[in-house]
């Protein structure tokens, strides 16, 4: 057809040379009726950066789903490096060069407050209600919130966890232990038998997991770092002190190795797993390696939130991805369509099943089918429950940075805890302009 119209107006042409503006008009009219619809159907990309690891199992997992539900959507993973520092880096440089090239922001839950705050996230506070977001854990939705809105949407939890030999302490009598002082007690009744040859392990090394394993002990003693609401500041306080006591103390008592100062979580991992040690402090991820065929220890271990001082709370600090939506996408309405459908039951489900991630809905950790593959997931659900938020501050990167420093040398004996926290404590206030 499109031939015919053509033929004929080349005819006209030659006959009406003196008309060409208006054959030139018709001509372009005629192709757009054939070229428009079918630029139109052209499925819409998204983009999302994330580390390569987790590039397989969500490209054939949940995006895979997603787009046979969506076929008018397709998701394209842009594989970073598996250094969630690196990756902050590369968001943040395409961000602060203009024009994002990502739609869909997967986001460490510790980069909501700076990403927010530089105006780089669309607010979603109006796209979800309070019933729609009751069904995620209430700290995952706030640690999805700056100064009180909405700017991601929970997709996996994460929490510190407290392993410990179950066999160890079952065949020497001894309950789980729910004290610091406990903790030290069955470590070194452990390592007195020559069960173990150390008893507790923790992430010492200057770096975020260092952090993250303080605030944990910093809550069980009752202390606080930074009030994100009031920006008070708790690093030179006696809780802080009595905090990096204890850590000092295991390395002093010998019930942790005299190098936890430079270990992360994997280092960790590796010792414990070889059957070396009584207690673990690390992440969910722990658990299916420590129990694949080949570990010495499997089916020997059991989780429980971190220890705290007589009268004081337990707290696990809170980890986990979420998922925003760049202020510069031109599929808005997409990336929100793909968000409600990564989040939700059905997908979520499907995905906890294959990849073995944790889930963000709480109903999932009670999931008969789930519980059937993962069954310490119940309690997982009781750690994520007494998990704490790191500051929702703007500065977090960089308060956390002055955190790791000193903290490092009160551990290390670089300096003494109280000079150390104090000029942690004054360098903060400094940096939030207190």
């Amino acid at each position: 057809m499109l031939y015919r119209l053509i033929n004929k107006l080349k005819k006209v042409l030659k006959k009406h040379f003196w008309q060409v503006g208006t054959a030139l008009a018709f001509l372009l009219g005629i192709s757009l009726i054939f070229i428009v619809p079918a630029l139109s159907q052209q499925p819409v990309v998204l983009s999302l950066l994330m580390t390569a690891p987790d590039a397989q199992p969500w490209q054939q997992g949940i995006i895979k789903d997603f787009e046979s539900k969506y076929p008018n959507i397709r998701v394209n993973i842009i594989e970073g490096p598996n250094a969630t520092n690196l990756l902050e880096d590369l968001y943040t440089s395409a961000f602060i060069l203009g024009d994002s090239p990502y739609d869909l922001i997967n986001m460490d839950v510790i980069w909501t407050p700076k990403f927010a705050a530089a105006g780089w996230l669309q607010d979603l506070t109006d796209e979800f209600s309070a019933e729609e977001l009751a069904v995620f854990s209430p700290n995952d939705v706030e640690g999805s919130r700056y100064e009180g809105r909405l700017y991601r949407v929970p997709m996996r939890s994460d929490a510190g966890v407290l392993y410990y030999r179950k066999d160890l302490l079952d065949a020497a009598g001894y309950q789980p232990p729910e004290t610091f002082a406990d903790l030290l007690k069955i470590s070194q009744a452990l390592q007195k038998d020559d069960k173990v040859n150390w008893g507790y392990l923790w992430q010492g090394r200057q770096y975020e997991g260092l952090v993250a394993m303080f605030v944990e002990v910093l809550e069980g003693y009752g202390g606080f770092w930074v009030n994100p609401q009031t920006l008070d500041v708790g690093l030179d306080r006696p809780e802080t002190l009595q905090a990096i006591d204890f850590l000092r103390s295991t390395v002093n008592q010998r019930v942790s190795p005299p190098g936890v100062t430079t270990y992360q979580e994997e280092e960790t991992r590796r010792i414990f797993q070889s059957g070396q040690a009584a207690f673990l402090r690390s992440w969910p991820y722990v658990w299916p390696l420590a129990n694949e065929d080949n570990s010495p220890i499997k089916g020997k271990i059991g989780i429980k939130p971190m220890v705290h001082a007589p009268g004081k709370n337990a707290g696990t600090c809170l980890g986990g991805w979420g998922l925003g939506i760049s202020k510069s996408t031109r599929h808005p309405k997409e990336a929100l369509t793909a968000i409600r459908y990564f989040t939700s039951d059905e997908a979520q489900r499907n995905f906890i099943l294959k990849a073995g991630y944790v889930p963000s809905r709480k109903e999932l950790f009670n999931d008969p089918e789930i519980v059937a593959k993962y069954a310490h997931y119940p309690q997982l659900l009781e750690i994520v429950g007494s998990s704490v938020l790191r500051p929702a501050i703007a500065q977090y990167a960089q308060a956390s940075d002055i955190l790791q420093r000193y903290l490092s040398a009160a551990l290390t004996n670089s300096m003494t805890p109280e000079q150390a926290m104090k000029s942690a404590a004054n360098e903060t206030r400094l940096l939030l302009g207190k």
